[in-house]
């Protein structure tokens, strides 16, 4: 419960205005980005309405509608305004709206520390994407190896682009996993069991962990093509200074 400020009246966490005398409440404790919404916790949003809510709530709480009132008033305002902007990045996009559910829900984040793309130095792999990533670290070191021995660009890049494709087709295959398992977290009725809300939540962690590890190899790729860019850039005629003239 929150406690109005003005009229110490309580409130529920997800109200916005004390009912009592209709001031903007402190924002305290809060951190369901769907209650504070208003909107059901389903993965499957309404988008339209999702910026209707957000541009009525932004006019509510704009700074410029309490710039006489009280000091407590003020800060009400830039919190919540503060607020509802992080709540709104989160839930209109389709993938960090899962990661909110999974927090509020008490499950553990879906990253995995130091992931930074194929490479040796990165930690192990989700199960799933073992031989992808073995067989495109494999490719990009032999890669890396004829860019160093000056084998030509072009080439390189078709292989770049040839070993990308099937990380994409992964990615996309994900990406239609993580569409049938939101499907199925709305489908759950609200009498479901703790143990089905949790089966589905961990798959769901499952494959955002998965697809973000999915993120760093493609993102790699990318290095790799930049990089070769980067050796064209300065083996190009004029590329190099001129000296200076005595």
């Amino acid at each position: 419960m929150l406690e109005c400020r003005n009229c110490g009246a309580g409130a529920p966490v997800d109200e916005h205005f004390c009912r009592n005398c209709s001031r903007i409440l402190a924002l305290g404790r809060h951190g369901d980005y769907f209650s504070f919404f208003g909107v059901p916790r389903r993965l499957n949003l309404d988008q339209q309405e999702l910026e209707r809510r957000f541009r009525d709530l932004s006019r509510k709480f704009h700074p410029d509608y309490y710039y006489n009132a009280s000091p407590s008033e003020r800060l009400a305002s830039l919190e919540r305004s503060s607020y509802l902007n992080d709540a709104y990045r989160a839930l209109r996009n389709p993938v960090s709206r899962i990661e909110h559910l999974l927090a509020i829900e008490g499950l553990p984040p879906a990253k995995s520390d130091g992931a930074t793309g194929a490479g040796h130095d990165t930690p192990q792999p989700p199960a799933a994407l073992l031989e992808e990533v073995f067989a495109l670290n494999e490719e990009l070191d032999e890669i890396r190896e004829l860019r160093e021995s000056g084998a030509d660009g072009d080439v390189l890049r078709m292989r770049l682009e040839s070993a990308r494709q099937p990380i994409e087709a992964k990615r996309e295959e994900h990406e239609e996993q993580l569409r049938l398992l939101s499907e199925q977290w709305d489908a759950l009725p609200p009498e479901a069991s703790p143990e089905q809300k949790k089966r589905t939540l961990e798959a769901l962690r499952e494959r955002v962990l998965e697809r973000n590890y999915i993120n760093n190899l493609l993102a790699g790729i990318d290095r790799e093509v930049a990089g070769l860019a980067s050796v064209a850039g300065s083996d190009a005629p004029g590329a190099k200074a001129e000296a200076p003239r005595p």
